[in-house]
């Protein structure tokens, strides 16, 4: 590749991180015909071993994330019998499957965790427990130690500099799991499917951190494994944070050194030996979060686009040339 410094032209070799697509495929009990679920663009790992590790786990953990499955005991089998870029999952024949989640069979990118939804009510599937409240206590002195272990641990990414990360930490902040993706979904479903393999899930008393944003859909995979705690390097959206205080989450961003926001659930966060909030005010005001954005020092403020036109309203013409 050419590389462009101060005007000054020189040949170079670059990694870039492989981008290729998967195809997941469900079916009930072993004698049953496989049914397309979707198609997503996924980093393989180098090896075959660890690539067929890395696919059944994202299969597992989307299929966690949806609703799908709530434990290892309903999965029967995971394997390629189609080709290295196809993953049939077999799971117990009296798994409900909703038809509507075949119908909405969909094409996904790798950074696309809703593609093909159609309906606002399928955006959220119910997780099969509760969280529990005011678990597990975290330190905020110590929270800045989480993206320098992640960091330390991205193998990839120090390489190519183009993959996302999801780490999964116990209450005592160590470094249990990390899986990177190009996609940020992806990560997270890796993270999440290698531990319902394990039988790990619910995952009571944890803590997942992503290197980018909170989104939706990040927020949503963590609530489905009783995730209370989720750390983002960069900001959440509206929706995510609306399924974390629905969900009684802990939601943080701008996690950058000893900067951060806490926008929800801060009754799990602690400053020194005293609760980060005091009991009179336990930060769970919808209207406010705990510190500024770290990028101008403003208070927080939902990001929202424009309003679409109201119903029935006619949009301004193009000007014909």
């Amino acid at each position: 590749m050419l590389h462009l410094d101060g005007g000054v032209l020189s040949e170079r070799r670059e990694q870039l991180c492989v981008e290729s697509p998967l195809q997941i495929l469900v079916k009930l009990g072993p004698d049953a015909e496989p049914q397309p679920l979707t198609i997503t663009m996924r980093t393989p790992a180098a090896s075959k071993l660890q690539r067929d590790e890395d696919d059944a786990d994202l299969s597992l953990g989307f299929l966690l994330g949806e609703g799908i499955v709530r434990s290892p005991q309903q999965v029967l089998a995971v394997d390629s019998p189609l080709g290295e870029d196809r993953v049939v999952v077999t799971l117990r024949d009296d798994v409900q499957l909703p038809q509507r989640q075949l119908a909405r069979s969909f094409v996904s990118t790798s950074a696309c965790g809703v593609c093909g939804k159609s309906t606002l009510d399928g955006l959220a599937a119910e997780p099969s427990e509760p969280l529990r409240p005011g678990w597990p206590l975290l330190s905020i002195q110590a929270l800045p130690r989480l993206p320098e272990q992640l960091l330390a641990a991205q193998a990839t990414f120090a390489h190519t500099g183009g993959l996302h990360a999801a780490a999964l930490f116990d209450s005592e902040l160590r470094l249990l799991a990390l899986r990177e993706d190009v996609g940020r979904h992806n990560a997270v479903d890796k993270l999440m499917g290698s531990q319902l393999r394990l039988g790990t899930v619910p995952l009571h008393g944890h803590i997942l951190l992503v290197s980018g944003r909170a989104s939706f859909e990040l927020v949503q995979k963590a609530r489905m494994a009783s995730l209370a705690v989720f750390v983002a390097i960069g900001a959440p959206s509206s929706l995510a944070l609306q399924v974390a205080r629905e969900a009684g989450m802990t939601l943080v961003g701008f996690l950058r050194g000893t900067r951060m926001n806490v926008y929800c659930g801060a009754e799990r966060l602690r400053d020194g030996d005293g609760p980060l909030v005091p009991d009179d005010d336990d930060g769970d005001d919808d209207n406010e979060s705990v510190g500024g954005n770290p990028e101008d020092g403003k208070e927080f403020s939902e990001c929202q686009v424009k309003s679409a036109p109201a119903v029935g309203r006619r949009l301004p013409m193009i000007p014909a040339k």
